[in-house]
């Protein structure tokens, strides 16, 4: 891996050691890894001491970073919750299904919810065929009972909340343990990580590999740290408190988040799991109010680098090498269905091709970057993007780019009149990508749509028979 003096300084501002060209000589592993994927709801990009937060540490998942790996080019597929859970279980493109094209999941016309149907092949649901018990722990948002859940698709054990949010203390009718309402006193964070140890420990002997999702509420709002059971009750449960929160108590929340991060590392290193276990931190889409996205503009709900650009830091003692960065390969949400089954030794399924790339030759043996073309879109203000290379192109409303997010990361100086045809061809490519996705519908509402139209040439045209992703 080259060694720049930007990951230099990354990685020196995080404490992550850079290597250069590090190899690993580890033995293969000679069982299926178990896989932990955590992840942060609404986490901005530098919101971990490793990434250059600055304001308070967190040092589990610095851990994580300096026991593996830590991605500079790591990208959600959408700047939206709903939409990036879709991709990475899916390990596709969320807007080939109707529920990655809208948030929030709002009644349509026919009277129907959305949600993920539950005859995919699923990430779970795959790992699950191929011999591995499989279980949710944290947020769903993934569409609603009875027609959808995490047990639908693929999931043998959940417990965690199935909306798109929740307030930390007052859930007694959000909390779900399998298909049942449960009334269990606490902050939600820690709530989750008890039930996460407690899942692992249960797992310890088991002939059996397990994947678990770990997917924290944190630090999505309402901005309530551990100590702020008096601030739940002052909003009585409304979720959106826009006079909520502060510097201060989002560093609380992220910091406990981090701590129960630590206590499943260590029930990993008691019950002798960890060399075996593949473990992955990262986020949903870039953050909000007290996020820092920094050294990118922009935030969730944007395709600016701060709404899409997210932490990814993976730790597999049994075949990644510990302490290194890699500046250069950039990898998205849906890379991680082949990854994993390509780790676990699984055939993917054929009917269900992937949009995205195995990361495992880049995790364990000092792959070189392969050139790729990443897409987004998002109703929101009518939003497109494609990167490839160090060039995006950036649509916002009727305003078009083109920038070197490399050398200006902070998404300034616009290329296009000075390059014209690489202008023009990024373009002619996110075209023909829109083209073979589903349409996005203008009857789907996201939060920055609520209560205003769009313009009269969107058209109206009405999806139909979007559950069928055979089509």
């Amino acid at each position: 891996m080259s060694v720049t003096r930007r990951n230099v300084l990354l990685g020196a501002a995080g404490s992550v050691v850079v290597l250069g060209g590090a190899k690993c000589s580890r033995a293969q592993p000679t069982k299926q890894p178990n896989i932990v994927f955590i992840m942060a709801d609404d986490l901005g990009y530098a919101d971990v001491s490793c990434y250059g937060r600055r304001e308070y540490r967190t040092p589990s998942i610095d851990r994580i970073a300096t026991e593996g790996m830590r991605f500079l080019q790591g990208y959600a597929n959408s700047a939206v919750c709903s939409a990036s859970r879709t991709a990475l279980i899916t390990g596709r493109y969320q807007d080939r299904l109707a529920i990655g094209l809208e948030e929030p999941l709002a009644r349509r016309d026919d009277g129907k919810m959305p949600g993920l149907p539950p005859e995919l092949p699923t990430l779970p649901a795959q790992l699950k065929n191929g011999g591995y018990a499989t279980a949710l722990v944290g947020k769903w948002h993934l569409g609603a009972l009875p027609d959808f859940g995490p047990e639908k698709s693929g999931y043998d054990h959940f417990y965690g909340i199935r909306g798109g949010s929740s307030d930390y203390f007052i859930h007694n009718k959000n909390l779900w343990s399998q298909d049942e309402l449960v009334d269990e006193h606490g902050y939600l964070t820690d709530l989750l990580g008890d039930h996460a140890v407690q899942y692992i420990r249960g797992q310890a002997g088991q002939r059996k590999p397990f994947f678990l999702s770990l997917h924290f509420n944190a630090p999505h709002w309402p901005w309530e740290g551990p100590g702020d059971e008096a601030e739940a009750k002052r909003i009585q449960g409304r979720l959106k408190d826009f006079d909520g929160g502060s510097m201060k108590t989002y560093g609380e929340m992220v910091t406990r988040m981090d701590y129960q991060i630590g206590r499943v590392l260590d029930a990993l290193d008691a019950a002798g799991a960890a060399n075996d276990t593949i473990v992955v931190f990262t986020s949903d889409n870039g953050g909000e109010r007290y996020s820092d996205h920094w050294p990118f503009t922009g935030m969730k709900l944007e395709l600016l680098e701060g709404g899409l650009r997210i932490p990814v830091v993976v730790r597999w003692p049994a075949r990644v090498p510990a302490g290194v960065t890699n500046a250069d390969q950039a990898m998205i949400h849906m890379d991680w269905m082949p990854t994993f089954l390509a780790a676990a030794g699984i055939t993917a399924d054929p009917s269900f091709p992937t949009d995205g790339m195995n990361l495992l030759p880049t995790l364990t043996a000092d792959a070189p970057p392969v050139p790729r073309t990443l897409f987004w879109r998002y109703l929101n203000l009518l939003q497109e993007a494609c990167r490839e290379g160090d060039w995006k192109y950036l649509k916002i409303l009727d305003s078009t780019f083109l920038f070197n997010v490399v050398e200006d990361p902070l998404e300034r100086a616009n290329y296009k009149d000075r390059r014209p045809e690489l202008y023009e061809r990024l373009v002619a490519k996110y075209e023909a990508w829109a083209a073979t996705m589903l349409p996005l519908d203008p009857g789907a509402f996201t939060d920055g749509n609520i209560g205003r139209e769009l313009p009269d040439h969107y058209g109206s045209t009405k999806l139909k028979n979007l559950g069928d992703w055979r089509d």
